[in-house]
């Protein structure tokens, strides 16, 4: 499938690309230059192999799922800006999930990530998504904010995510794309909702 089109952003020429295995250097550059999340996640600054493994990695043994894309926007230096970790039809049909959204935190205060992720989103659901589903470390801030002011809401709630050299509480949260209940979306992915093992 074709990658999104180029957002209309306040960042010139920025361009999507879809992230392969060759392009591991790349994607360990920049979360070396942005260790700001893994700091706040995982205690700690990117591993050396952190973007072989987010490459790498796939949803845990017994999720069904259709497909994992990374996606990187990159700017006119052929470096990336921001990128995103998808993974579609998760656990049900037309559930997407956002694994990591990282934006550079130089732009961390201008309208670039809202953009970006309103740009990401259009296109899911060009390609059928109904649902985004997301997890959001609480104590976050930063990003807790961003997610509610996307229009996600909280399902439930897991504690003890081992994550890094922390142990977080993990807030899952949900978005509609068609009108959908959240009533509906925990009739189809029972793991969400509040109780489940």
């Amino acid at each position: 499938m074709p990658i999104p089109p180029p957002p209309s952003l306040s960042l010139p020429r920025v361009h999507v690309l879809e992230l392969q295995a060759s392009d591991e250097d790349l994607l360990q550059r920049f979360y070396e230059r942005n260790p700001l999340y893994f700091e706040q996640v995982n205690g700690a600054p990117p591993r050396p192999d952190e973007a072989r493994e987010e490459i790498r990695d796939l949803p845990p043994e017994g999720w069904s799922f259709s497909a994992k894309r990374l996606l990187g926007y990159a700017n006119d230096q052929g470096e990336l800006v921001a990128m995103a970790s998808l993974v579609s039809d998760l656990m049900a049909p037309r559930v997407w999930l956002v694994g990591l959204f990282i934006v550079a935190t130089e732009l961390h205060g201008s309208p670039a990530a809202r953009e970006i992720y309103a740009e990401l989103e259009r296109w899911m659901r060009r390609r059928g998504a109904a649902w985004v589903r997301l997890g959001v470390v609480v104590g976050n801030g930063r990003a807790e904010r961003f997610w509610e002011r996307q229009g996600f809401s909280e399902v439930r709630r897991r504690d003890g995510i081992s994550m890094g050299q922390r142990v977080n509480s993990l807030r899952v949260m949900v978005k509609p794309l068609d009108g959908g209940r959240i009533a509906d979306y925990l009739e189809m992915v029972p793991r969400d909702r509040p109780g489940e093992a």
